[in-house]
């Protein structure tokens, strides 16, 4: 039976399992997303909260998260892109805004706005989303949030960055990813000998 969803989910707590009618592009069919069904395959899921489809900021973010779904996906991230829009206008926007043409991931439908809540990015007064990213881990737990205003596009290669070092640290738990970390670099490894050497660590 799945959870109650009106809770309000901060980074480091555990996500209630949820579900969501979605339209998927690539099939040009409805579907349905769950959250529960992603864990159970050991995947990641990054939640791409947006205000309304057939307006003007999100159709770029969603073609910027586009041309990054290849790369985002090997790392065994499960994309959705989220807005309190049915998936009947999921439809109709993907198939007449030409910015999504490159559109592939699943996009989820949040009429009621349950599943915004439960993120904090529901906008009681309008009736839309803000512009919430949201990254779960297999285990369910919520690693990294971020949310902008209605007016602030999204930089989706700055999220596959932080996707990149997430799914690092899920196999290398003893160490951390400074700033601008990219795979291959090099990472800490806190401890004691650390404290007030940094610049040390990362120039051996």
């Amino acid at each position: 039976m799945e959870q109650n969803t009106q809770r309000l989910i901060s980074v480091g707590m555990d996500v209630p399992d949820f579900t969501m009618e979605t339209y998927e592009p690539a099939e040009g069919l409805f579907g349905k997303f769950s959250l529960a069904e992603e864990k159970a395959r050991g995947k990641w899921t990054v939640l791409v909260f947006y205000p309304a489809d057939f307006t003007f900021v999100c159709p770029t973010e969603l073609a910027d998260l586009a041309a990054n779904q290849a790369e985002i996906e090997a790392l065994g991230v499960k994309i959705v892109s989220v807005s309190s829009d049915t998936k009947f206008a999921h439809l109709a926007w993907r198939n007449s805004e030409k910015l999504l043409d490159g559109v592939k991931y699943t996009m989820g439908a949040d009429p009621t706005g349950r599943v915004s809540r439960m993120f904090g990015v529901y906008d009681e007064f309008s009736g839309l989303a803000l512009r919430g990213t949201f990254l779960i881990s297999p285990a369910g737990k919520l690693v990294t949030a971020e949310v902008n205003y209605y007016n602030v596009g999204r930089d989706m290669g700055e999220l596959l960055r932080k996707l990149k070092a997430n799914t690092y640290l899920e196999t290398h738990p003893a160490e951390a990813c400074p700033a601008r970390w990219q795979p291959g670099q090099q990472t800490l490894k806190p401890s004691e000998k650390m404290v007030g050497k940094v610049f040390e660590a990362l120039n051996r």
